[in-house]
């Protein structure tokens, strides 16, 4: 394989990758304004701007297309993870990692009526039962990924350690309840501020309250 022959691989491989993300956010944009039910393929497509046969090529479902959104999100912690300095602990930089990916930049905690029927209808979605299957397949796969992560950080074999498995669904599941809890909070409770407290409860070992 020739240097441009690689080039043009990467750059087909990162356009695959930004069309999964585009029609993935299409997919939870529709379904949360407008209810699982009135939301169809032609709908999503026309939204991303691109065919209903790209869309086939690429998820069989509209559960599907939710579910990669949270295994790219997981995909960036990952590269985020790596990106972080290597002598900063361990649960710092996981706590970093994941606030950047699950928190928008400028979060000012403060909710508004939008905000508020945001959060309903993505609630609404969450809990189809259409959705739950393929939130199981993401979660593997993505634990999978974010294990081979921690591995490379603390020079661990994913393979061979529990520990960089552990860790991973350690912060997937405190992940998963930090959203969960903000999702049903009221008065509401901002991500950021929820996210760091479980993170750090866990960096502290869990202590009884």
């Amino acid at each position: 394989m020739t240097q441009g022959d690689a080039v043009r691989g990467g750059l087909r491989e990162r356009k695959k990758r930004e069309t999964r993300v585009a029609l993935s956010q299409a997919t939870i944009r529709l379904c949360v304004q407008h209810g699982w039910d009135d939301v169809t393929v032609e709908d999503i497509a026309a939204a991303a701007n691109v065919s209903v046969r790209t869309f086939r090529n690429y998820f069989s479902s509209k559960a599907e297309a939710i579910a990669a959104g949270h295994l790219e999100r997981m995909l960036r912690i990952a590269d985020e993870l790596r990106a972080r300095p290597a002598t900063e602990p361990l649960w710092d930089s996981i706590s970093w990692a994941v606030q950047t990916q699950f928190v928008p930049q400028g979060e000012a905690g403060a909710e508004s009526p939008r905000d508020r029927r945001w959060t309903d209808g993505l609630r609404l979605m969450l809990a189809e039962p259409a959705l739950q299957g393929e939130v199981v397949k993401a979660n593997a796969a993505a634990q999978e990924e974010l294990a081979k992560a921690i591995a490379e950080r603390t020079g661990t074999d994913v393979a061979r350690d529990v520990y960089p498995k552990l860790v991973a669904a350690v912060v997937g599941a405190g992940s998963a309840v930090a959203v969960e809890h903000c999702l049903r909070a009221d008065p509401p409770a901002p991500l950021a501020l929820v996210l760091r407290e479980a993170f750090h409860q866990v960096a502290a070992g869990l202590p009884t309250p």
